[in-house]
């Protein structure tokens, strides 16, 4: 898991929101000041300060800390301390100010709301996966917040009558938050294994549900991060976190049923590093382990119906190989980015090999893709007829069908998808004997859509295309372009407009990006996005450095040393698309979730001059304080994407772009910062001390909000989907307003 990857998908990305309206809200009281073009940078910009609410100024109690013979002063640190009166009194006065200063936007809110839920088929059922001897699907009911878990056995056909799995609707009746986590079956069908949060601080309590009789088992373990049953369904492995830092690093058997017996600990992960996960080969022969940093991983592995074997070494960890296993027959099909031999480099959009499961070391690898350039092997699954491998070339997702017995480019080959600019994602596919491959398909104007792809005849079958009502793919259009940035890489941007919009630099912008972790953000459908699209805003995203859309090498050249990359590319992007035309230089707003609140944070500090309007959602913004504090969660685990600032160098690095210590006494634009008390990735604390300090020293009298839920939310904000999509509604009323786009213009 990675502190800063966002939970929180574009507004170009399907979020799965609904709703039924929102609640009553008082009239408004207030208005926003209007909306201004960028700010300017000097002083001189003041403007005397508008009536109305007072923004909650938070007091100073500075503490200093000493490193490299540099002084850091943080004056806010104090909000650190959760549960304080102090603490909560300020958070709510935050809440308070935001609320008054956002009535005005209820009317436009409950428009974009409706709107959006226009174009939602809240009643649905998904395209059921076969799993042994059940057909399992999911499928939501309108006015409920959560979809429901179901399944009907394969051999009553149709008429086979409908067992629910788990319903998280029931659980919210007496919980706030409901947050699933691991789920495994076991191999007869009769026990699930799930875990479930409910605080939105991402801690799963193990549950064991028996589906004969719909109870919960005796069965329990805390802080649960993976699930795997044995083949005999009376087995089960798990792995859990450190209560304080958050991190995966211990793995235990346990015997359901046994409430005497202790677990057995067979691994424990001690490099901090390094996370630790189970799960199951794609022949259910195995049951990997496997510990991972942002560099390096390492393997084990014992035979599913040999539960109390001992692990199998794979290879041992060598810092920066990363490498994954999978399984069929006597073999291990092994992704790596290993070097194809002794004094070569690093294959970093790796390559593929197998090896014996009786002799799995690196000496007996053999090659069956090469390393390539221009083409990174994202991923391998195996069946029994066929393989798939999903790429990523150009930018793009690809998925290429191998022939499982020679695993390689030679007789493989590409399937054919029908537009130029889309994303793809797995679909669920459990049955190793399965004749079909099942995935997902989409672009920015065509819906989510399941296909199944059977490699025998080279068809592809649409199972099922998302119904969207009130919503007419014909009315928009999507492309790509490049923007050039000043070192003269070229940035893929991806555009959503309506059709008939014309490059003559006069259409708003809503421009997003991510750009860490080699995390890609591709262009999907989102339905409540056309809210935007119809009154006229481009919406776009930059697939900038740092990120992972171009391959592994476009990771490497935004992280660590090379980070400044990932916001002189944002800051390219954003001067390319208003020289494209794209947009009109004084109208553009820009979000960042996150990691990508980071990029936010920077690009303000940076060239604040440039945007009208910024969304912040989460953001990693503290990044000096958060990565000297390894008491933290995840701190350890992340030296090896942003530095270790105990470094000299790393911290210099840091200290260029850390958009807590690099707020300056200039103009910013208007910004909407929103947290979570709960979130476990990026503490409340980061945007309410970034907030404090932008308050205190930026010059002009643009709206600088900060929104937090109190009450229990995560990552991602809330869980429901009808809470989701009105906090959507909130932000694109705040940034329509920002924007000066007015409807029925």
């Amino acid at each position: 898991m990675m502190r800063r990857t966002s939970m929180l998908l574009p507004l170009l990305v399907v979020l799965g929101c609904s709703g039924e309206g929102l609640p009553p809200a008082p009239a408004p009281t207030t208005s926003l000041p209007p909306a201004s073009p960028p700010a300017a940078t000097s002083a001189a910009a003041e403007t005397p300060a508008p009536k109305g609410p007072v923004a909650p100024i938070a007091k100073k109690d500075p503490r200093v800390t000493e490193i490299h013979g540099v002084k850091l002063v943080d004056d806010y640190a104090w909000l650190r301390k959760k549960d304080a009166p102090e603490v909560l009194e300020h958070l709510r006065a935050e809440n308070a100010y935001s609320e008054a200063m956002t009535a005005s936007l209820t009317p436009q809110k409950e428009r974009i709301y409706g709107e959006m839920l226009g174009r939602l088929q809240e009643t649905d059922v998904e395209v059921p996966f076969r799993e042994g001897a059940y057909l399992y699907y999911t499928r939501t009911e309108k006015g409920k917040q959560y979809p429901i878990y179901c399944r009907k056995a394969v051999k009553g056909g149709d008429k086979a009558p409908e067992e629910v799995v788990i319903d998280p609707n029931e659980i919210a009746k007496t919980e706030k938050y409901v947050g699933l986590g691991p789920l495994a079956l076991s191999e007869d069908g009769n026990l699930l294994a799930y875990g479930l949060d409910t605080t939105g601080f991402r801690q799963f309590v193990l549950r064991v549900r028996d589906l004969k009789t719909g109870k919960d088992l005796v069965d329990r373990a805390e802080r649960v991060t993976s699930i795997v049953f044995a083949k005999d369904g009376k087995t089960l492995f798990y792995t859990v976190e450190d209560p304080v830092t958050k991190r995966s690093h211990k793995l235990f058997r346990h015997a359901l049923g046994d409430e005497a017996a202790k677990d057995a600990l067979l691994y424990e992960e001690k490099d901090e590093r390094f996370r630790l996960f189970s799960g199951r080969s794609s022949s259910k022969k195995l049951i990997f382990v496997q510990s991972n940093s942002h560099t390096t991983s390492e393997v084990r592995f014992l035979p599913a119906d040999k539960p109390t074997a001992p692990l199998t070494l794979v290879e041992p960890r060598e810092q920066d190989h990363e490498y994954d296993v999978d399984h069929r027959g006597d073999e291990l099909v092994i992704r790596t980015n290993s070097p194809a031999k002794p004094g070569d480099p690093k294959s970093t959009n790796f390559r593929l090999v197998v090896a014996k499961v009786s002799s799995p070391g690196r000496a007996s690898w053999k090659e069956t893709i090469p390393h390539r350039k221009d083409v990174m092997i994202e991923s391998v699954e195996l069946f029994s007829t066929f393989a798939v491998a999903f790429e990523r070339e150009d930018g793009l997702r690809q998925i290429r069908v191998l022939d499982p017995k020679k695993l390689s480019l030679d007789g493989s080959h590409k399937i054919a998808l029908p537009e130029p600019v889309f994303t793809l994602r797995q679909g669920e596919n459990r049955e190793f004997d399965a004749p079909f491959y099942r995935f997902r398909f989409e672009s920015p104007t065509t819906p989510s859509t399941v296909y199944e792809y059977e490699p025998k005849k080279r068809a592809l079958v649409l199972k099922k295309r998302n119904e969207v009502p009130n919503y007419d793919a014909g009315r928009y259009e999507s492309k790509r372009v490049y923007a050039t940035a000043k070192d003269g890489t070229k940035i893929p941007v991806s555009l959503l407009y309506k059709k008939g919009t014309s490059p003559d630099g006069k259409n708003p912008l809503f421009l997003y990006a991510y750009g860490s972790y080699g995390f890609p953000i591709f262009p999907m459908f989102s339905a409540p996005a056309f809210s935007l699209v119809d009154r006229g805003v481009v919406c776009a995203i930059a697939h900038i450095r740092g990120g992972g859309e171009l391959g592994e090498t476009w990771h490497e050249a935004g992280r660590m040393k090379t980070k400044m990359n990932t916001f002189t590319d944002f800051v390219d992007a954003t001067e390319g698309l208003v020289q494209m035309g794209w947009a009109a230089k004084d109208r553009i707003a820009i979000q960042g979730a996150s990691a990508g609140g980071l990029l936010m944070g920077a690009v303000l500090n940076m060239r604040p001059d440039l945007y009208r309007a910024a969304i912040a959602d989460v953001p990693f913004v503290d990044v000096i304080n958060t990565m000297l504090d390894e008491s933290l969660p995840l701190t350890v685990e992340e030296f090896e994407e942003w530095g270790n600032p105990k470094k000299k160098d790393e911290f210099e690095t840091i200290a260029r772009y850390s958009p807590y210590e690099n707020v300056a006494k200039k103009a910013y634009p208007s910004i909407l910062v929103n947290t979570s008390y709960n979130d476990s990735q990026v503490m409340y604390w980061e945007p309410a001390k970034w907030v404090a300090r932008l308050r205190e020293r930026k010059t002009d009298q643009n709206p600088l909000l900060l929104r937090i839920h109190l009450d229990p939310a995560g990552h991602g904000g809330k869980s429901g989907r009808y809470e989701r999509m009105q906090e959507m509604a909130f932000k694109y009323a705040w940034l329509l307003d920002r924007l000066d786009v007015k409807d029925g213009t």
